[in-house]
């Protein structure tokens, strides 16, 4: 079964592109296991929405869609390339932080900004020293690298070939009304991990505006020593027309060394998003290696160089 979250947009934009603000709940089960941008543009600062809970069968039985997939699928995948070019074109700050939920519990929390190099490369310049009180596991920047380095937009139109889509009904979040389909990959690769999970797509503006999935290979393990697996991103609207990630949370337990199972929370959050003015990296910024021990004011590479 899986859980859906309401979410209320701000009030000064229009009913239908007002902000989705973000929020999440937990989810019991997995359903199949960017135009020119505007310099003065602020970036969205909407507040935690309430919600109510509402509940879609792990295996949907719904009638037709009123379009067909195969045209909702093709006008959500050329808005996919639409948003990640909006969202390649902007530098933003980004918050990282780890909870322990049990008893005694700590922390982790890191902040950074996010921005691209003359060589096409993401990187994150951080800029308010880690902070750590973790007492049940270690985590690093490293760690910091592959958790932000997650794709956001695996769905573009290159992309929609390698995967299955199942139409599991319509469900409304708020003022929206979304298209909800499950996705699966074709095949698995070594090289490459792919989202497999569900996504809600706007029946407006055909964007997805939620996902709650993971990335798979043939390889096991999400590349980390972190248990995390699942992760629930929301999108949120910029300029009435770009619907880009700002949110990601993801739950999951650690094991003890008395074998019980720990709680954990990961949140990742995006803000003060402004357009990129120029391509060279922030003043004082300077280049480490990726796995540069926590604390410290260096740059960690969010992406690999293309071959």
């Amino acid at each position: 079964m899986l859980e859906l979250s309401n979410m209320r947009r701000t009030s000064s934009l229009p009913a239908r592109y007002r902000v989705l603000g973000w929020t999440f709940v937990a989810i019991a089960a997995l359903l199949c296991d960017a135009g020119a941008l505007r310099a003065q543009d602020p970036g969205p600062q909407a507040p935690p929405p309430t919600f109510k809970v509402e509940r879609i069968p792990a295996e949907p039985h719904p009638g037709p869609p009123p379009l067909p997939v195969e045209e909702i699928i093709r006008k959500c995948a050329a808005n996919e390339d639409v948003m990640k070019k909006a969202y390649d074109a902007y530098d933003f700050t980004q918050s990282i932080r780890l909870d322990e939920l049990s008893d005694p519990g700590g922390k982790f929390s890191v902040t950074g900004e996010v921005y691209t190099k003359a060589d096409g490369l993401r990187y994150m310049r951080v800029t308010k020293p880690a902070e750590s009180s973790l007492k049940l596991m270690h985590f690093s920047l490293e760690d910091v690298r592959v958790i932000a380095s997650m794709p956001e937009f695996p769905l573009t139109a290159e992309e929609i070939e390698n995967y299955s889509f199942k139409y599991a009904g319509q469900e409304k979040l708020d003022q929206l009304n979304t298209y909800i389909f499950q996705v699966k990959p074709k095949t698995l690769s070594r090289k490459k991990r792919y989202f497999e999970g569900v996504i809600w797509i706007d029946d407006h503006d055909f964007a997805i505006v939620k996902s709650y999935g993971k990335f798979v290979s043939e390889l096991e393990g999400n590349g980390t020593a972190l248990p995390f697996t699942m992760f629930e991103t929301y999108r949120e609207n910029f300029q009435s027309k770009y619907w880009l990630p700002t949110y990601t949370r993801s739950d999951d337990y650690f094991k003890s060394e008395g074998n019980e199972d720990m709680p954990l929370r990961l949140v990742v959050h995006s803000t003060d998003f402004k357009v990129r003015t120029a391509a060279a990296e922030p003043s004082g910024a300077a280049t480490a290696s990726p796995a540069a021990d926590s604390g410290s004011s260096s740059s960690v590479p969010l992406s690999s160089p293309k071959r």
